[in-house]
């Protein structure tokens, strides 16, 4: 094969390099699974290699949003009630109950009113009080309780429309033009890993944790 090696895909032969080019990682193999042979080969923390096959892209976009939901979660675990209504960044008004109350309404703007077409009004705001879900995040457990389930039974909700849709074409309606699934699930990523930076940065100044 010299050198370059090669691997066979479709019934084609290409260059391995070529097909590293398209996976970027720290490692590449080819192996044959059917008529998809690319394997995703990553090192993992503890230095042990993660293979990851080729997905499809629902579950690569799905994927990628449950671990941004998981590292919210993970940004506000252990904590009391105090410390989740904190504002730890002055002078931002930001809090990470602020958040897990804002993302609610995010989950639900998005999947029950602009995809499933959902007349309702959205949590925690109103127009007398339009950052209600910043604004309203108070140290009180069964306000911190009340947003968590809020939250869960978004995600709950969105997981089951995502997974039952026929397909990432298909619309919604958001403000009069239409918007397919896949770019509201990338939206949502974006919007969560904008979130999960803010996240960072308060739950460092609260107790000085880091990482996730």
């Amino acid at each position: 094969m010299g050198a370059r090696g090669r691997g066979h895909a479709g019934g084609r032969d290409f260059p391995r390099a070529r097909a590293c080019a398209r996976f970027p990682a720290r490692a590449c193999v080819l192996g044959r699974t059917g008529f998809r042979v690319v394997q995703h080969v990553r090192a993992s923390r503890r230095g042990h290699p993660v293979r990851r096959r080729v997905r499809g892209e629902r579950a690569l976009l799905a994927g990628y949003l449950r671990d941004q939901r998981i590292t919210l979660e993970l940004k506000c675990s252990g904590l009391d009630a105090g410390a989740m209504a904190r504002r730890a960044v002055e002078p931002s008004d930001l809090s990470l109950l602020g958040l897990v109350r804002h993302l609610a309404g995010v989950e639900q703007k998005w999947f029950r009113g602009v995809m499933a077409g959902e007349g309702i009004g959205r949590h925690y705001r109103s127009e007398r009080e339009p950052d209600g879900d910043i604004t309203g995040a108070v140290a009180d457990p069964a306000v911190v309780a009340e947003a968590w389930a809020t939250w869960r039974a978004e995600v709950a909700f969105a997981e089951r429309l995502v997974a039952e849709a026929p397909d990432l074409g298909v619309t919604g309606d958001d403000g009069g033009e239409p918007i397919e699934l896949r770019e509201v699930l990338v939206h949502m990523i974006e919007e969560y890993a904008r979130h999960n930076g803010h996240a960072d940065l308060l739950r460092e100044r609260i107790d000085g944790r880091v990482g996730q």
